[in-house]
């Protein structure tokens, strides 16, 4: 027997000897290799977006000269000067409130009405859905059209003998049209998330209660609100986020006006870097609306301990 035999015999016998690969060790490499992938898709257009952002916030770039300077926080001092700052987040604020306020009291409603056992259910299920599929720029352009001056809208206003306003050019009527637009656009898809939390509320429990005399009212507040209010801080916290994104709307109906009226934070920062090339203050305006996007989703995060269920 040579003496590579001999060692390999010795390796063989010698007890005590883990070997590194272990079954753990393999499913810890394997779970790696999964989840690489979207981890590389994180860092890229994510985490690597954001760090540059607050890069070129300290910087003036202007593309037109070809300059890249840094100037410090001088973007930040504008900012805070900037007279326009607080017209657009108070168009901001309107626009959001009234898009997640009518958007889940809205989606909210129909659920609870389709959820019932009544015939033709799944046709409205299909029509009141079928929006959110719709190409966004192919649903806005349409509403662009029916809410003109001698629009479809007012057309059919004019039937009942109504005058309709110019409704995308009037300060008082513009942000409303914009909310209601959006609203019908993607009312769809929380209600379809809210129908499918009502199915999962056992039926037992409203047995309980209707068998104790509880009404309608107090069997919706004590028992459905409490099971679904994990659906309502997901869809809550979706559509506060979606609309401090919202732009492609903005820019089509009205382009920011009647004056600043509709002018929304995602659409000012579009103004300053793209048709003003202030590249600089247009990244300062990103972190001021990831700042507001990070505040009220820690806010809601924070606050489901408060009202949602299994989380106190």
């Amino acid at each position: 027997m040579t003496l590579l035999q001999d060692r390999a015999v010795t390796a063989r016998s010698a007890p005590g000897r883990p070997s590194f690969w272990t079954t753990r060790r393999r499913d810890q490499l394997t779970g790696y290799l999964f989840i690489t992938p979207a981890l590389l898709g994180a860092v890229v257009f994510v985490f690597l977006p954001l760090v540059l952002v607050v890069w070129y916030s300290l910087h003036e770039w202007n593309v037109l000269a070809d300059t890249f300077d840094f100037v410090g926080s001088e973007n930040y001092r504008k900012l805070a000067e900037d007279p326009n700052v607080p017209a657009v987040l108070r168009a901001t604020g309107l626009f959001s409130v009234g898009l997640v306020v009518l958007n889940l009291g809205l989606a909210l409603s129909l659920a609870v009405l389709l959820n019932q056992k009544l015939r033709g259910t799944t046709v409205f299920r299909v029509l009141f859905f079928s929006p959110v599929v719709v190409s966004l720029l192919a649903w806005t352009i349409v509403w662009g059209f029916l809410l003109q001056d001698n629009g479809g809208v007012n057309g059919l206003l004019s039937l009942f003998g109504i005058d309709g306003p110019n409704w995308l050019r009037s300060g008082g009527t513009a942000m409303a049209s914009v909310v209601v637009v959006q609203v019908f656009k993607n009312v769809g898809l929380n209600m379809v998330l809210f129908l499918a939390a009502l199915q999962g509320v056992p039926q037992e429990l409203y047995e309980a209660a209707r068998t104790d005399g509880a009404g309608p009212w107090t069997v919706f507040r004590r028992i459905t609100l409490p099971l679904i209010s994990p659906t309502i801080l997901l869809t809550s916290i979706i559509t506060v986020v979606g609309s401090l994104q919202v732009f492609a709307q903005i820019n089509v109906l009205t382009q920011g006006g009647p004056g600043t009226s509709t002018t929304v934070l995602v659409y000012y920062l579009y103004q300053q870097a793209f048709q003003f090339h202030a590249f600089g203050y247009g990244s300062t305006l990103s972190v001021l609306l990831f700042l507001i996007v990070l505040a009220l989703t820690v806010l809601q995060w924070q606050m489901r301990k408060r009202w949602v269920f299994h989380e106190s």
